[in-house]
């Protein structure tokens, strides 16, 4: 298959960043479909499709904008810091072993991709069968929220309208 000839560590990043790009989609459609129908932030200034949300943000109240922004970074940077390593580490490495196309993307060793100790709720299974269950069920629903929020932004482009709005037009 797709994986055959690919080190751990590669089949690790991949992991990572399907298991990263599946969660921020699963809230992405959330998103869409609540914050287009109830939006009691800014007055309710902020209308219309999705698409053009955070540019409405950005200049009904640029220092939310800002401080959003750097919440975004800082939530990033230590998820960084809990799987990868330093990048000067991890180029080195790549450079002896003779790594090509992973720059400084160098995941711990101990790290389980997208496991980064965050479960306030206590969701996550104890049991390794449990939670490979777990794990299939997010990557699975992570694959169709993609497919959704890229379907959500495309129809949103072409449309000019919200979601229920076109759906409101075909029925």
């Amino acid at each position: 298959g797709f994986t055959k000839e690919l080190s751990v560590e590669e089949i690790k990043r991949y992991r990572e960043a399907e298991v990263t790009h599946g969660r921020v989609s699963m809230l992405a459609v959330v998103g869409y479909l609540v914050g287009e129908n109830f939006n009691p932030l800014f007055n309710g200034l902020v209308t219309g499709p999705a698409n053009t949300h955070l540019a409405q943000v950005q200049s009904i109240a640029p220092f939310f904008f800002a401080w959003l922004t750097m919440s975004i970074a800082t939530a990033e940077l230590g998820r960084a810091k809990i799987g990868w390593e330093d990048p000067i580490k991890a180029m080195g490495y790549n450079s002896e072993n003779e790594v090509k196309g992973a720059f400084g993307a160098l995941l711990r060793d101990k790290y389980y991709p997208g496991d980064i100790g965050f479960d306030p709720l206590g969701l996550k299974p104890t049991g390794a069968a449990e939670f490979a269950e777990m794990q299939t069920k997010e990557l699975q629903n992570g694959r169709l929220a993609m497919l959704a929020a890229m379907g959500m932004i495309v129809q949103e482009q072409i449309t000019h309208d919200t979601i229920f709005g076109t759906l409101k037009t075909l029925f």
